[in-house]
């Protein structure tokens, strides 16, 4: 036992910033160098997994997006052609009567207007509009000029004649109208 006043009795008491001997086991703060590796390895190799799956998943929605837009290409004018089919059947009944030794030519003629009027009902529920002009300042983004012509009905710079008639889709010029515009009324030139 050591007395308080003997001054020449070695401490066997270790300080506390002492580090462990070689053979001890680390404190449970300082976790072991093989263990913070593992520990680094095993998220390494989970983010890695997480970022191959990443991947992967982006790939597969690339794929199925050029897919899915392949198909709605393939497909979109599915329903226009269904709506035109009945006018295809109504164009073949109507050669057939066409070819009849007794064929009507008045009766023919209707029977194509009526088509007509199926073909145009079914594309402008699709959303196709005709440009027919005529009277109508002529307007560069719609139409196309062929020719201008002295008229004394129509306003100079207005259509005269449609000779092709213009299409808009849902809003958008598919084929401008080709028409006619009037020069204004005619210039009666010098007797002679």
């Amino acid at each position: 036992m050591n007395s308080p006043d003997s001054k020449d009795a070695p401490d066997n008491t270790a300080p506390s910033d002492a580090k462990p001997a070689a053979g001890q086991p680390a404190s449970a703060e300082q976790p072991d160098p093989a263990e913070q590796l593992a520990a680094a390895k095993k998220e390494a190799a989970e983010n890695h997994d997480r970022y191959l799956r990443a991947m992967a998943d982006l790939e597969n929605y690339r794929r199925r997006a050029i897919r899915e837009k392949e198909e709605l290409r393939l497909f979109a004018a599915s329903r226009l052609l269904e709506d035109l089919l009945p006018a295809l059947d109504n164009l073949a009944l109507g050669l057939e009567a066409a070819r009849q030794p007794a064929a009507d030519a008045k009766g023919l003629a209707n029977g194509v207007e009526l088509v007509q009027q199926q073909l145009k009902s079914a594309l402008s529920a699709h959303g196709l509009k005709e440009v027919n002009p005529v009277g109508q300042a002529f307007d560069p983004h719609q139409q196309e000029a062929l020719s201008h012509q002295p008229s004394a009905e129509i306003a100079a710079e207005h259509v005269l004649k449609v000779v092709r008639t213009g299409y808009i889709l849902n809003g958008r010029l598919l084929r401008p109208a080709s028409v006619i515009v009037s020069s204004g009324k005619p210039v009666k030139g010098p007797a002679t």
